[in-house]
């Protein structure tokens, strides 16, 4: 299967110990055989149109003290510090006011599965993750996409 599919977070996920029922998580995978690290760096390093998704959502949390760039950390996938790494999973993300979120990128039996996991702080957390869905689909399946070229590329 060539596509990007929905589906549930890996049993073996660290992640789900942090899964509460108020929680939000989804998870997609794409047929790929890369390492966590590697896919992650994929994932991370976003296309132009996403950047400038991104560059938006700054700008408009700006003036809410909202963290643009991410907590300094000496080991990073794209803004996201690296929370937890090994050889099938790396658990990156951090905590701000209004939610606290980790991406997990899976490499396990000839998939690559990115998940993400949020738990919303307050009503600012709520209305932002509502906001910020239909985008971060968007770039999350863009995302394992660019994985799967990238597996594509390394076989040839």
């Amino acid at each position: 299967m060539n596509k990007v599919i929905t589906t549930e977070l890996p049993v073996t996920s660290l992640l789900g110990d942090r899964v509460a029922s108020t929680d939000f998580i989804d998870c997609y995978s794409i047929e790929s055989e890369l390492s966590p690290r590697h896919a992650a760096q994929i994932i991370t390093n976003f296309p132009v149109w996403a950047r400038f998704l991104i560059g938006i959502r700054n700008l408009l949390t700006r003036p809410l003290g909202l963290s643009s760039d991410g907590p300094s950390a000496i080991d990073k996938v794209g803004f996201f510090p690296v929370e937890t790494e090994n050889s099938h999973e790396l658990i990156a993300g951090f905590n701000d006011k209004h939610l606290n979120f980790r991406v997990s990128v899976i490499s396990q039996n000839g998939r690559v599965y990115l998940a993400t996991w949020v738990h919303t702080n307050n009503i600012a957390g709520q209305l932002y993750l509502k906001a910020i869905l239909p985008f971060h689909i968007l770039i999350s399946r863009n995302a394992l996409a660019r994985v799967k070229e990238e597996s594509h590329a390394k076989k040839t």
